[in-house]
């Protein structure tokens, strides 16, 4: 008895060190998603190696790029942690990782200040690319700062009513890769469409497989995901063919004589397949976030294809 008193003591310990204090620095970088902010990174990198393969590469303005990209992506996490809250989705029975002011690391009137600070923080990059890329990029930052907010937030949520997969494909592929390369060159090319949208299909796999997971949570809570509305075989596809997709129209590069480009994102195809295969087996669960972190090193795998193949090129 006295050694399960003793056993019992180290895992209430183990407990407490596992959940952070409530507001600190641990509890903001776990409400930040560190894994997601592959997804910020990769377009830039994308952009980038598009500009450079054109010798118009400029080191400040992809740098503040890739700043303004994971403070808007830190921002919208913060931003989703806190309306999903407010709207009573983060339940006991949620599948995905933990949110913060769910688990009360980090309280409402903490996380509204968290979400201004990083929105301000990613203006103040966003500001500087003015000087390279014109006044115009104003409103390209201002759209992205306000579907940060309409994803969760409003009357009419969008990834409550299946607009997830879309804006994915935007704001993850056309909107960064293309304005990366656009304020290193001002001008946008045939190539940079085919980088842009391969980009967003890649990434819309880190939506698809969460939203794979969480299907029947969702269809509870009222939140029409596509995979919500076309059903469970429908998530399987399409998980599939949407990194099948960014494969086969990077071979498109080859017409420009991009071969490199054309080639080497094929080889992402390996592990995007044995991906899907598990996530076809393990079908609905808490361990489908091991395919979760499959698929962010599997889109990391595939920028870094691409970014390389077009530096070949």
């Amino acid at each position: 008895m006295h050694e399960l008193q003793i056993d019992m003591k180290n895992d209430t310990s183990r407990t407490i060190k596992h959940d952070p204090e409530c507001n600190s620095l641990r509890a903001w970088i776990l409400a930040s998603r560190p894994k997601t902010l592959t997804g910020a990174a990769i377009p830039v990198f994308i952009g980038s190696s598009l500009s450079f393969s054109d010798g118009s590469f400029k080191l400040i303005p992809a740098l503040l790029c890739l700043a303004f990209a994971v403070l808007m992506q830190i921002s919208a996490n913060y931003i989703n942690d806190l309306f999903d809250y407010l709207k009573g989705s983060d339940r006991s029975d949620r599948l995905g990782p933990d949110r913060a002011c769910a688990k009360g690391w980090i309280t409402v009137k903490a996380m509204k200040w968290g979400i201004f600070a990083s929105v301000a923080a990613a203006c103040l990059s966003g500001f500087f690319l003015i000087f390279y890329g014109g006044w115009g990029l104003i409103f390209a930052g201002a759209v992205c700062i306000l579907f940060a907010f309409l994803y969760t937030a409003g009357p009419y949520p969008l990834s409550y009513y299946g607009w997830g997969d879309v804006l994915v494909l935007v704001f993850f592929g056309i909107v960064p890769v293309g304005g990366t390369y656009y304020v290193q060159t001002l001008q946008y090319t045939p190539e940079v469409a085919i980088a842009s949208l391969a980009c967003g299909m890649v990434i819309d796999t880190l939506l698809v497989i969460n939203n794979f997971r969480d299907r029947e949570t969702d269809a509870r809570e009222g939140k029409r995901t596509i995979i919500v509305r076309m059903g469970e075989d429908f998530g399987k596809h399409f998980y599939l063919i949407l990194g099948c997709a960014a494969a086969a129209l990077c071979l498109t590069f080859a017409v420009s004589g991009m071969w490199p480009a054309a080639i080497l994102p094929m080889f992402y195809l390996i592990p995007h397949v044995s991906s899907w295969k598990k996530m076809v087996k393990l079908k609905e669960g808490k361990n489908l976030n091991m395919i979760l972190g499959e698929t962010s090193g599997n889109m990391l795998l595939f920028g870094i294809l691409l970014s390389l193949g077009i530096i070949l090129s």
